[in-house]
């Protein structure tokens, strides 16, 4: 179960191996196919393999230097992508309600970041005493960021939305457990 959870709340990384294995099969096949050319003896089909290779050895010499750094900076955000694709972890906006899953022998239960915030904005919105556009939650992995635009004249305590804020999570019980951050705007709507 485990198992299961982990691939719901984490991305895969098999689109980015797709795309080097294929980059790297096309390299492969094409420097096949033109030593192939050169072995039987007929003209390279796009490059000669030696010549490549010598033009390598003298990389800056006959390329114009913008050619150069433009080609060089594709090739680094390239690698760029591919290494932090590796390195990062990878995870989807969805959290894992915590007493589900392989500790209570039930199934697990999964929840996308929107629809806690939808529950977050419902409950900051009851305690704030405002209309459902003027509350905004932004629900990330470890945090959670509520904001409010009071109605002109009727002042907001954050504390209040703040606690009914946490109260909420503290009744999900997500895993992980982001921490609630409750932002009320200075400036208000005009009331409807």
């Amino acid at each position: 179960m485990r198992r299961v959870a982990y691939r719901e709340t984490h991305s895969s990384r098999a689109a980015v191996a797709i795309v080097a294995a294929v980059l790297v099969t096309v390299l492969a096949a094409y420097g096949l196919l033109e030593a192939a050319v050169h072995a039987i003896g007929q003209p390279a089909w796009l490059i000669e393999p030696q010549v490549a290779a010598q033009r390598l050895v003298e990389l800056p010499a006959g390329i114009p230097p913008l050619l150069l750094g433009a080609v060089g900076a594709v090739l680094a955000m390239a690698g760029l992508i591919f290494l932090l694709n590796g390195v990062l972890p990878g995870r989807r906006a969805r959290h894992l309600l915590a007493g589900t899953g392989q500790a209570s022998g039930g199934p697990a239960v999964v929840v996308d970041d929107e629809v806690i915030a939808s529950s977050l904005a419902r409950r900051a919105r009851l305690a704030a005493n405002v209309t459902p556009e003027q509350v905004m939650v932004v629900v990330s992995q470890r945090q959670v960021l509520v904001n409010v635009r009071p109605t002109s004249g009727v002042p907001v305590d954050g504390g209040t939305v703040l606690a009914a804020v946490q109260d909420e999570l503290d009744q999900m019980e997500l895993e992980p457990s982001p921490e609630a951050r409750v932002n009320v705007t200075p400036t208000g709507v005009i009331g409807a």
